[in-house]
């Protein structure tokens, strides 16, 4: 065990990179969405500017979670949740509801929009790490109820992708927790079922899978979004067409500043550049799991994983959605896309990361 004069220096390799991240996140903000910026509120920087404040105010909640301890949240996790959940049914509210894409996914608290979403996969994690590590009876059935309410009421917004990147990672962090694994495994057919009737039922997300079986059935209408993203792709070739020089983030492509951000990277820098960022993403999610591993506090080490399952999921669904791997799905590329509540979520999330190892440095 080491002491505190011999404690190993706080790695600042993934400091470094998440800097890397969101400074370029801050360039591609800008260079995504100026056109549509001066067009929509006659100011290119508008959303540069956003992005900027969002990101003060990320790293400022950032460093207050990495300074506040986070074994305290193993108190705080049931009231985290509810809080989560009342926000979740606040989007559902008149007159405090703001719809827009045909979804109601925010809600207007004056000073500012939050996506109660974002908030919810942070609270799902700190609150399974507490609960899953305490040894108890008839865990898989109370762990599935919860994470029902959770997913179905994100759904109801709707919010597929979000959806699908908490169930993910409730998931991987049950999987992690080393309860038993086997009645886990008899759930998937239910899932599978489950999803299956959602989209039956849903003409709006069949769609979606129709046109992710056949991208060329509806080029001007439900596959338009794919279609353009990969235009973009395909657009870029080796070494991209230059930075700057995107001709799809001239309304060409939908959301090219926030989910499809990725097919702007890709047509300007090409595929070594997007390449280069999808490494740079893994080496930073790699280096946080070499780190999380090695902490000795059994509930730090499984909220440590839940963090980085959360980002790897959400990073997997965005890249996949955006090469067609996957049906396109509406979530957002992390630390790199605009948005506030989502970056704000992402950074105290690494601030709560970060936390954990420095508390197990001194150990």
């Amino acid at each position: 065990m080491l002491s505190r004069k011999s404690a190993p220096p706080f790695d600042l390799i993934p400091v470094v990179l998440l800097s890397g991240l969101l400074l370029f996140g801050l360039l591609m903000v800008y260079d995504s969405s100026s056109a549509q910026a001066l067009l929509t509120f006659h100011d290119k920087y508008y959303f540069l500017k956003e992005q900027a404040k969002w990101i003060v105010f990320g790293l400022a909640a950032g460093v207050a979670a990495f300074f506040f301890d986070y074994r305290r949240l193993q108190q705080l996790a049931l009231p985290i949740l509810i809080a989560a959940l009342v926000l979740l049914l606040a989007v559902f509210l008149p007159g405090l509801s703001i719809r827009a894409y045909g979804a109601h996914r925010w809600i207007n608290l004056g000073v500012f929009v939050l996506q109660p979403s974002e908030f919810a996969k942070l609270a799902a994690i700190i609150y399974f790490a507490t609960w899953l590590n305490k040894p108890q009876k008839g865990k898989l059935l109370s762990f599935f109820l919860l994470l029902g309410i959770l997913v179905g009421l994100i759904i109801l917004e709707p919010d597929m992708g979000t959806a699908i990147v908490l169930l993910g990672t409730s998931l991987a962090i049950y999987f992690l927790s080393d309860n038993q694994l086997k009645p886990l495994l008899f759930t998937i057919p239910v899932m599978a079922g489950a999803a299956l009737a959602l989209i039956i039922h849903s003409p709006y997300r069949l769609k979606r899978l129709l046109t992710f079986i056949s991208p060329d059935s509806d080029p001007l209408g439900a596959s338009y979004h794919i279609r353009q993203a990969l235009i973009a792709l395909g657009s870029g070739g080796l070494l991209g067409i230059g930075l700057g020089n995107s001709r799809q983030k001239y309304s060409y492509l939908p959301e090219a500043n926030t989910d499809s951000i990725f097919a702007i990277i890709g047509e300007e820098l090409g595929f070594l550049g997007g390449l280069f960022v999808i490494c740079t993403v893994a080496y930073f999610l790699y280096r946080c799991f070499q780190h999380t591993r090695q902490v000795s506090d059994k509930f730090g080490q499984l909220l440590g994983l839940g963090i980085i399952s959360w980002l790897a999921t959400q990073t997997i669904v965005n890249l996949g959605s955006m090469v067609a791997l996957i049906p396109l799905t509406g979530v957002p590329l992390p630390f790199i896309s605009y948005g506030g509540s989502a970056l704000v979520v992402e950074l105290v999330g690494v601030g709560i990361l970060f936390n954990i190892w420095k508390h197990n440095l001194h150990r």
